[in-house]
């Protein structure tokens, strides 16, 4: 079932509209109290028609978003400030995802809010972004006494950046793109720290470092990474990024296996770490810090 008028899926939350009409880019001012009206859902369908992915044809990845919001603090029944690091997973097939802005406003608005416990506090966060991006969310909390056990770690693979190389293009280039058919098929990690592409409507920069891992033909390391810097004037939500990134390296060089990772850097208390794979790699991927986060 859909909503007659934006033809989005009818569990998501209004409003669902482009980003240009969201809270993203404009003054506001920020709220004290819980508001779940605040999560601005967009439709992913709309960037992924752009990349040929046809509404109601299967993805060609599967996925998730993970979410680290450094900022998550709320009130107890006597008014004392709790604080703890909140972990959110946004499956990729949900047909929405969530403007950050808009949740970073939601998660301030509990920092007056009284909760009688740190249950209360996930059952309305998941209940409140599932709504809104239209398919389960899971939320954790890692909380004050555990800081410790944070972890961090550094990305395996073939560093890319080593090869020195000259650059001129600026914008993604699928054309860059190849793989030697004529060699002998290749199971290959590959790093690089050079990701950088900018919001789609502030253009404020976005960093990442990214892990691509694939079955296949071996692809041209410099290619592939003259590419990936092509994404430095690109405007584009993170999750957005990735699947291009997916995609043009699944049309262009045909792995029969592929993955690949982004962790970009925080903005605004909150990190973002879409993952899209159409394998199941042993381990799959964890949330964890990398080094520039």
């Amino acid at each position: 079932m859909t909503d007659n008028q934006s033809g989005a899926p009818s569990g998501i939350a209004a409003p669902h509209l482009d980003a240009e009409a969201s809270t993203l880019g404009r003054s506001i001012s920020f709220p004290t109290t819980y508001d779940p009206g605040l999560l601005y859902p967009i439709l992913r369908q709309t960037k992924r028609s752009e990349l040929g992915c046809i509404k109601g044809v299967p993805l060609p990845f599967f996925g998730v978003d993970f979410w680290n919001a450094y900022e998550m603090s709320w009130l107890n029944l006597r008014g004392k400030p709790q604080v703890a690091i909140l972990r959110l997973d946004v499956p990729a097939d949900s047909p929405a995802l969530i403007e950050s802005k808009s949740l970073k406003l939601y998660l301030n608005g509990f920092s007056q809010t009284r909760l009688g416990s740190e249950a209360d506090l996930l059952e309305r966060i998941q209940a409140d972004l599932s709504q809104a991006a239209g398919a389960p969310v899971r939320a954790t909390l890692r909380l004050a006494a555990d800081f410790s056990d944070e972890q961090l770690v550094q990305p395996t693979g073939l560093l890319l950046d080593r090869l020195d190389i000259e650059v001129d293009r600026y914008a993604p280039d699928p054309a860059l793109l190849r793989a030697s058919d004529a060699e002998a098929p290749v199971d290959e990690t590959l790093l690089s720290h050079l990701l950088k592409s900018n919001c789609l409507i502030t253009g404020q920069p976005d960093w990442a470092t990214i892990q691509i891992r694939y079955v296949g033909a071996p692809i041209s390391q410099e290619g592939l990474l003259r590419y990936l810097i092509g994404f430095r004037t690109h405007d584009a939500f993170h999750e957005q990024c990735v699947e291009r990134i997916f995609i043009d390296i699944l049309r262009e060089c045909r792995p029969t296996k592929l993955s690949v990772y982004a962790r970009y850097t925080r903005r605004g208390g909150i990190d973002i770490n879409p993952w899209r794979s159409n394998f199941t790699p042993q381990p799959g991927p964890r949330n964890l810090r990398w080094a520039r986060q």
